[in-house]
């Protein structure tokens, strides 16, 4: 199996400040969708960036990027699983996450 086309690591524990004003959930979703994180495209490093507003970006022009549409789409699907697996261990959903992509 080949390496993917676009790499970025896995979400550490998401740093819940805790409190009776905010759920967890929302605020893990809200995290998720401005984490920065180092960020590849076939090997070459474009820095840390917020990984979810690069998607949506590669996602609309997958060639502006160097990818193919199957190479963005996998991409994003990694994302959901990876950031999804976050969201769900502080009480949220990962339909909210791919709600978000076709916002």
């Amino acid at each position: 199996m080949s390496d993917p086309a676009v790499t970025f690591p896995a979400p550490k524990r998401i740093p819940y400040p805790g409190g009776c004003v905010l759920e967890p959930g929302p605020y893990a979703l809200d995290y998720l969708l401005k984490w920065p994180a180092e960020v590849a495209v076939n090997g070459r490093p474009l820095g840390i960036i917020p990984v979810f507003p690069f998607l949506r970006d590669l996602l609309s022009d997958p060639a502006a990027h160097g990818v193919d549409p199957t190479e963005a789409g996998k991409a994003r699907d990694r994302f959901l699983t990876l950031a999804g697996q976050a969201l769900e261990a502080e009480g949220g959903q990962r339909a909210w996450l791919e709600r978000e992509f076709t916002r």
